[in-house]
């Protein structure tokens, strides 16, 4: 049975959108519409665009957001092309952007979508089926081992990878490795027993690496937050909830870029105050993680991070 998603740091991510009732608002990762639900609960006259590529998701979050108001409009698509996907709909500025980075607690529990190691189903993990080719049984079963192997470190950090990738080449010359389970009886093999008695799942890494890798994860989050950085309003915030390290860098680089430059450091050692103004600054020094409370009722949040930038000038 499927859980129902829970929405994490939910009323953290919303109280820093600072929301007007009649501002414009984009929340990048629609999903099961949690996030979503509360902007448009607090926008009067103002609009909800909320984008998602899962078909699925798009289908059940536009049927709850009905209930609560019709100021939204659906934008299937990559949050990559945030731009293009607001440009249609002739939208050039909002005042605030939203993101829930990873992956649903539906789509983890929905066996046929390969994400989860707690399913035996095909090897698939794209969040759009529709228009994303490639799957992580094509990958598995095609790359060579330096691909794999790479992949699996860069992306998942996995310390053995080159172990695993060399026992994935000689499995798939006997059969096609087509399931989870396969892979993730692959993966134990591949691991020492202090690895495998430790309390994460043994083939936690590689599932995370083949997640990023197959929907381009990476390369999308930093291409959207560069745009949406030149979509904002002055005043206007963009909100970022991280699950794992490799978003966090890219989060901590952009945002540091557009609130610091090689000035400041000049600057602070002068007498006399000289401000140096910048365009952006940030809502948070520090991300916000989640409370006790939270952390007790929702497994998820025990690796989420809540990050926030602010436009301050033209």
């Amino acid at each position: 049975m499927a859980q129902e998603h829970t929405s994490v740091l939910l009323n953290e991510s919303i109280d820093l959108l600072n929301i007007k009732n009649n501002g414009i608002y984009v929340d990048c990762t629609l999903g099961r519409a949690g996030h979503s639900a509360e902007i448009l609960k607090r926008i009067d006259s103002g609009h909800l665009y909320a984008i998602d590529q899962d078909q699925e998701a798009i289908a059940i979050s536009r049927k709850k957001l009905e209930t609560i108001s019709s100021n939204f409009t659906i934008l299937e698509g990559n949050f990559a092309n945030i731009k293009v996907l607001l440009s249609l709909n002739n939208i050039k500025k909002v005042d605030g952007i939203l993101y829930d980075l990873g992956v649903s607690s539906p789509q983890f529990d929905k066996a046929d979508r390969g994400f989860s190691y707690r399913f035996d189903s095909e090897l698939d993990m794209r969040m759009d089926q529709k228009n994303n080719k490639i799957t992580a049984k094509e990958i598995i079963n095609t790359f060579n081992e330096k691909q794999l192997a790479d992949i699996f470190y860069h992306y998942g950090d996995e310390k053995f990878s080159w172990e695993i990738a060399k026992k994935i080449i000689v499995k798939r010359q006997v059969k096609e490795i087509s399931t989870t389970f396969e892979l993730v009886d692959i993966i134990k093999d591949c691991l020492p027993q202090k690895v495998l008695k430790q309390k994460k799942h043994p083939a936690k890494k590689v599932f995370q690496a083949l997640r990023i890798y197959v929907n381009n994860e990476l390369e999308v989050l930093k291409r959207s937050l560069s745009n949406s950085l030149e979509l904002l309003n002055t005043g206007g915030v963009i909100v970022v909830i991280s699950f794992h390290s490799l978003e966090e860098k890219i989060i901590k680089d952009i945002f540091k870029s557009k609130t610091t430059s090689k000035e400041d450091k000049f600057l602070s050692k002068l007498p006399i105050f000289i401000e140096n103004k910048k365009d952006y600054e940030l809502v948070v020094k520090r991300p916000v993680v989640a409370g006790q409370d939270e952390l007790e009722q929702n497994r998820r949040a025990h690796s989420a991070k809540l990050w926030a930038i602010r436009k301050v000038g033209d």
